[in-house]
């Protein structure tokens, strides 16, 4: 059962409205009492700390050689579980063989892209293994975009092949012809041109260097359409090492269950290297659904799962059920964790360990609660300054130019230093990196890669994540861009023009989409016709909860003055205006009731 909190936890009162209770200050107690519990583990952690200290570029390890070793080694242990059924890691890599002399024999090689569109299912794990144990890269689609996104994601691909899951079919035909690669196969087309292909390991994968990309992951970014990350297999080695072996820490006997979509790097990175730091077993939940979490946790019979913060709040709004304590989970890993629902968490579900972790697709570390501390994301090795922001959410330079950090319990943006030990692997647009990187920050020369996050430092090189900032919002697990979806609203006939932000909905995490109209003169708007439109266009997770209609904006050159003002003010105090709300898709938008945030909390609405 879970420890309860020590009684040194120092603790003060917050004031900056991020739903946290309180203020976390990590002591030397945490610490030791830390070092304790991972005595057990140490063997394994010895093996892996390496990793942490030095990955040479140019080493020849890569997920591909990790992954084929264990199964060579342990080929009958249990690779991967969906729905119940197990492939052992020996059949896991024949088959990913069998999928690579397909790829092959379509002309991938090193540094090509593999595009894959698909839900959550075991051939979409292998197809990605079988892509990265070419050389070639698996570019993971969103099976949430439609239509000019998803077309412009698949474009910025530039893929040689795509692979895509039948129960993606809506997505997949919402992609004009044009920009589709030459190559095409649905699941059937695919294994039945892997039937009776070579099933031995490709020659190539002993040979490639750790530098190689591995991912694509798609990220909104902070303006704009959708942006791809890039991930090598060095910074999954570092995941591997540093949140698998030494923080998450499975025994070779566990089963990390994952109801993430796996294009997300909480599935690819976090939770498959957790596996692969110890020859574990990887559950895959075919989609997330809090009535029927547990049972499937229970059919698949994981130790351990992955989560998103949203995830464990729809857990806890369940009703109690004898299930929430016949499960064997004793470990999870994920980010966005509250302190406000932390203790209660563990106590429901009989969770012994959280191991909460900070990180983002782009960016160059992460934290991670290896000393299994109680509130807080984690501790970094690596170097990093939380500095003062101003109001637009750009770091705050001072009279000479440099940057301010702030002080131990204070809260501001998180910034990684850049270095040849660090580097920055980005988007694949480089100017968009180029964006990103603040440079001359505390001495000429210096540069450092904005996270965009506001974070709290917690002493002992931990913190605390607290919100996101600019032109980005974070809902649902997924980071939505502003000027997406302003774009989405404006093209709908009735209006002149948006403005589009996050507001905080008590009881959830992350901020809820909100969006200021100003009708076209004469115009009035259908509330449930907007709605539609807006569900074309937009992955779900998009569509805004909130429409404000508004007589209009204030002129400023860019329009971020007045988001700061209707942020701030919210839905509750906009009652000069007429506020909409998200039902679902049947019912549209429908007048602001007063109950109605209570309903987003309890995941009542929207639906669809």
């Amino acid at each position: 059962m879970p420890e309860t909190q020590p009684k040194d936890v120092q603790t003060d009162s917050t004031t900056d409205g991020s739903n946290q209770d309180t203020v976390k200050t990590v002591g030397v107690g945490d610490l030791l009492r830390g070092v304790a519990r991972m005595a057990p583990h140490a063997t394994g952690m010895i093996k892996h700390a390496p990793g942490l200290i030095r990955r040479p570029p140019e080493a020849k390890k890569t997920i591909g050689s990790v992954f084929q070793k264990h199964a060579s080694a342990h080929p009958d242990r249990p690779f991967v579980r969906f729905e119940g059924r197990t492939t052992t890691y020996g059949e896991a890599n024949r088959r990913v063989n069998r999928y690579a002399a397909v790829l092959s024999e379509a002309g991938v090689g090193k540094g090509d892209v593999v595009a894959l569109l698909s839900k959550n299912n075991t051939t979409d794990l292998l197809l990605m293994l079988a892509t990265v144990k070419l050389g070639a890269i698996a570019g993971m689609l969103n099976y949430n975009q439609r239509g000019e996104v998803l077309e412009h994601s698949v474009k910025l691909l530039g893929a040689k092949v795509l692979v895509h899951d039948p129960d993606c079919a809506e997505a997949f035909e919402s992609i004009p012809e044009s920009a589709l690669p030459d190559h095409v196969f649905d699941f059937a087309e695919f294994d039945a041109a892997a039937e009776g292909k070579a099933d031995t390991d490709p020659e190539v994968t002993a040979q490639l260097p750790a530098s190689t990309k591995a991912f694509y992951i798609f990220t909104s970014g902070t303006t704009g359409m959708p942006k791809a990350s890039v991930m090598s297999h060095n910074r999954w080695l570092a995941s591997f090492s540093g949140i698998g072996g030494l923080a998450v820490r499975l025994r070779h006997s566990d089963t990390m269950y994952v109801p993430l979509p796996l294009y997300h790097n909480n599935a690819l990175s976090v939770s498959l290297s957790s596996v692969l730091a110890s020859g574990a077993c990887f559950a895959i939940g075919k989609s997330f659904s809090a009535s029927k979490f547990w049972d499937d946790v229970i059919l698949n019979r994981a130790t351990a799962f992955c989560y998103i913060g949203e995830l464990c709040r729809y857990l806890l709004a369940q009703p109690e059920k004898p299930t929430d304590l016949q499960h064997s989970v004793h470990t999870v890993v994920g980010n966005g964790m509250r302190p406000d629902i932390w203790d209660e968490f563990r106590e429901r579900f009989g969770v012994d360990r959280v191991v909460e972790f900070y990180g983002a697709s782009e960016l160059n570390l992460a934290f991670v609660n290896a000393f299994t501390v109680d509130k807080t994301a984690g501790f970094c090795p690596l170097p990093y300054k939380i500095v003062e922001y101003d109001e637009e959410g750009n770091p705050k330079r001072d009279s000479e130019g440099r940057l301010t950090e702030v002080g131990k319990g204070g809260t501001g943006l998180l910034l990684a230093q850049i270095s040849n030990r660090v580097p920055v692997d980005g988007y694949t647009d480089e100017e968009e990196t180029e964006k990103k990187i603040v440079r001359d920050a505390f001495k000429e020369g210096d540069s450092y890669f904005n996270s965009g996050d506001l974070v709290r430092d917690q002493g002992f090189a931990h913190i605390a994540f607290v919100d996101r900032l600019g032109d980005t919002f974070r809902w649902k697990g997924e980071n939505v861009a502003t000027t997406e979806v302003e774009g989405a609203v404006d093209s709908y006939d009735a209006v002149a023009q948006s403005v589009v932000y996050g507001v905080e909905v008590p009881g959830t995490d992350g901020r809820a989409g909100m969006v200021a109209i100003k009708l076209r003169d004469g115009a009035d708007l259908d509330p449930k016709r907007l709605a539609e439109h807006l569900y074309k266009a937009l992955p779900s997770y998009a569509v805004p909860l909130f429409v404000r209609i508004v007589d209009d904006f204030e002129q400023t050159s860019t329009f971020k003055n007045r988001k700061v003002e209707l942020r701030k003010e919210g839905y509750a105090d906009a009652e000069a205006d007429q506020v909409y709300v998200l039902v679902g898709k049947e019912k549209g938008y429908v007048e602001y009731y007063e109950d109605y945030p209570d309903d987003v909390a309890a995941a009542k609405v929207p639906k669809g």
